[in-house]
């Protein structure tokens, strides 16, 4: 029986990304390091949890191959601790399926989605 999914994300550079999230509320778990260049971090935040790992390519597109949905409460209070640090695509809006929700990118250029419901 399934108990976990972990993603794991391929980015251009392991260390600049952990530390993005790690800006945002991601607790660093556990990194990987080979000849001093990290190629593997796992990440938490809340009860979830992401891996990234070395190898993938930047991109200048406006969607990427990973959306992330972070679900919390306080959407409100969460965006405007975020605004700063991130590209914003959407501002925190009412939607017609019932959630209020925001989107911004991270440093990457990956779509990091927050809602509550």
């Amino acid at each position: 029986m399934l108990q976990t999914l972990v993603p794991m994300i391929h980015v251009p550079d392991v260390r600049v990304t952990i530390k993005w999230y790690a800006s945002i509320g991601f607790e660093v778990i556990r990194t990987n390091e080979d000849d001093g260049e990290m190629n593997w971090a796992k990440l938490r935040f809340g009860n979830s949890e992401l891996m990234f790992s070395a190898g993938g390519k930047a991109s200048e597109e406006e969607r990427r191959e990973v959306d992330l949905y972070v679900t919390t409460e306080t959407i409100d209070v969460i965006f405007q601790s975020l605004k700063s640090l991130a590209a914003i695509l959407e501002e925190p809006h009412d939607t017609f399926y019932g959630m209020r929700e925001f989107i911004i990118r991270d440093c990457n250029n990956s779509g990091l989605h927050s809602d509550s419901r």
